[in-house]
């Protein structure tokens, strides 16, 4: 999802400083320090990983929509301190039935039946979007006189094609690729032609932590994830960390999980325990 507010119109931070809450369950204060790149939440079931994600999530949206983000408890420092928002991001990893809204039904797509569909369909607008931006931006260098246009250019045009090949890459073992001359994306296997609706779980969580990276075009953003693990092989979970560094290195990370794979490219020094930034 993305910040509701216009963003050209407020100062935007380049990361989360620090998390706030205030009688989390009515009985515990949470203060929690960042880092500006990574930060994975860890802690047994039902300590409150989950809710505290969604809290900072909630809180993101008061603040994008103009609301004092001391809304239920919670306050987000940003850096620069007197930045008033911040561009972000949130992957959801479930891929339940969208049987609880209308969404299903209202939709033009009937292939949306799932909340990972859901979130692919809103990225496929996105990605449409991300192309015209780029695509603007490489005619306006080739076209400047600039002799290092098309150097720039190719720069430009460089991430949307290292997406394209991670994707391929990820999804060689079952023979997926993804057709580089739809505008939307497609895949092909064994010579048909593949909606993204029509992945595995895990293809489809995958593919939306890419998309959704490839979007945020660089940009300082915060991506917030809830148990990124499920579903994924464990060597994506191993390189999961790395390939959203690589695409976007001006993203801050935050995300909770169980899996030892995420930390195995060391990001030992990033895990924090919830009991660690608990205040009874």
């Amino acid at each position: 999802m993305e910040a509701l507010t216009d963003i050209n119109k407020v100062l935007q931070a380049e990361y989360i400083s620090r998390i706030e809450i205030e009688s989390l369950w009515g009985r515990r204060h949470i203060a929690w320090d960042l880092r500006r790149d990574v930060n994975i939440l860890s802690g047994v079931n039902g300590i409150g990983k989950s809710t505290i994600l969604n809290h900072t999530v909630g809180a993101l949206e008061c603040l994008a929509g103009g609301i004092d983000d001391n809304a239920d408890g919670v306050k987000i420092t940003f850096n620069p301190v007197e930045a008033a928002a911040i561009r972000f991001d949130v992957i959801r990893s479930f891929d339940r039935p969208l049987f609880h809204s209308n969404l299903a039904e209202k939709m033009a797509d009937k292939n949306v039946k799932t909340e990972l569909d859901w979130q692919l369909y809103q990225l496929q607008r996105r990605y449409l979007d991300y192309q015209v931006n780029i695509g603007n931006r490489i005619i306006e260098l080739l076209s400047s006189g600039d002799p290092e246009g098309q150097r720039k250019a190719a720069e430009v045009s460089y991430p949307k094609r290292r997406f394209q090949d991670l994707a391929d890459d990820l999804f060689a073992e079952t023979g997926k690729r993804i057709i580089r001359g739809k505008n939307e994306i497609m895949f092909e296997q064994d010579g048909d032609e593949l909606l993204p609706y029509k992945l595995s779980s895990g293809e489809k969580q995958l593919l939306v932590i890419l998309l959704t990276v490839l979007v945020q075009d660089k940009q300082p953003c915060v991506l917030l994830m809830d148990e990124p693990e499920v579903s994924l092989h464990i060597e994506w979970q191993q390189r999961i960390i790395e390939i959203i560094r690589e695409m976007n290195p001006n993203a801050q990370l935050i995300l909770t999980t169980h899996s030892p794979a995420m930390i195995m490219g060391g990001w030992m020094d990033a895990v924090t325990e919830v009991t660690d930034i608990t205040i009874v």
